[in-house]
């Protein structure tokens, strides 16, 4: 099946349909390609930021109307001309509305993200999935792990446990291990696992990056902690003020957790091991901070940047720069 593409349906503007009530509106929409062509304006005239997994107001538009009515990203386009119930019709009104009138980003409104090409519950106790990691494991980490995959991975600082959950998915022999501080997180984490049925090779522990982890050693830790600095996160749009500011916020350079990780995960990888770690913009900060490191910053193909990774060897050769 071919995806949607913004020419299967024209987008217009609403002007003459912001003075009607929702339920006429909604009647005023009959079929699919009335709502995605309806939200789009709506979406093209509010302005709104893109940031959560879309880049436009048509993606966003379709991927609203098509989540409402729980259907998949790649339908037929032959489905554009399928007529709506008069609740799913509701349902697409409402979203659009939370998602402009509130900022709402998306995937709290539907419930749920995806992530290297897996679908996890989301809403509000959690970080939305979006790391530039996901290639890295649909990839199996093979820029590390060529010949056999890692038997032990932590996913640290691990939200939804979107980035330990799919790399169990794609890496069916390993045992991962989410940990996280926030108990609220660890519930959505617990869902998630429960949801992909991996219970048996993935558990989710409390721990204040490494404090409950005493003993146990990986071949592989990868994280996206929080790293934002002060500044990126008092001008954020407002779309990202409905995330949990523990999973965003990380002091004045964005640096508190890394910092903890860079001194102390030597303890808990294997000697053969590797830590992989997001920064995001945080990544001039990491540099001016420990110049004599030379960070292997990873490239990906779908975007994204402040991804690094070291060697446990890396780590030993310079433990005194950490401390």
């Amino acid at each position: 099946m071919t995806p949607l593409s913004p020419a299967a349906c024209p987008t217009l503007h609403s002007d003459s349909t912001l003075a009607l009530a929702d339920a006429e509106l909604a009647a005023e929409l009959p079929r699919l390609r009335d709502c995605i062509r309806w939200v789009t304006s709506e979406f093209h005239l509010a302005g709104l930021h893109y940031g959560h997994g879309t880049a436009s107001a048509w993606d966003e538009a379709v991927a609203l109307t098509l989540g409402a009515v729980h259907l998949p990203w790649d339908i037929d386009p032959a489905v554009l001309d399928a007529r709506l119930l008069p609740m799913e019709r509701a349902r697409v009104v409402a979203f659009a509305r939370a998602r402009i009138t509130q900022r709402q980003p998306l995937a709290y409104l539907l419930g749920e993200a995806f992530f290297a090409g897996v679908a996890f519950n989301v809403d509000e106790r959690v970080l939305i999935p979006r790391s530039p990691i996901a290639e890295l494991i649909e990839d199996g980490f093979g820029a590390w792990f060529a010949d056999e995959p890692p038997a032990r991975v932590l996913d640290l600082c691990t939200g939804s446990g979107c980035i330990g959950i799919a790399t169990a998915l794609h890496l069916p022999t390993c045992e991962v291990t989410l940990a996280d501080l926030s108990q609220e997180a660890l519930a959505v984490a617990r869902e998630n696992i429960t949801r992909h049925d991996v219970g048996e090779r993935v558990r989710a522990i409390e721990s204040d990056v490494f404090d409950g982890l005493s003993g146990q050693r990986f071949e592989l830790i990868v994280s996206n902690p929080p790293y934002v600095d002060e500044r990126d996160l008092a001008t954020m749009p407002a779309e990202f003020r409905h995330e949990p500011a523990l999973a965003l916020g990380a002091g004045s350079d964005g640096l508190d957790i890394v910092r903890r990780m860079l001194r102390e995960a030597r303890e808990y990888l294997t000697d053969d091991g590797w830590l992989i770690v997001e920064v995001g913009n945080s990544d001039r900060h990491l540099e001016a901070a420990f110049p004599e490191v030379a960070f292997m910053w990873l490239e990906f193909e779908r975007g994204g940047q402040g991804v690094f990774a070291l060697s446990a060897a890396e780590l030993d050769a310079h433990a005194a720069s950490f401390e």
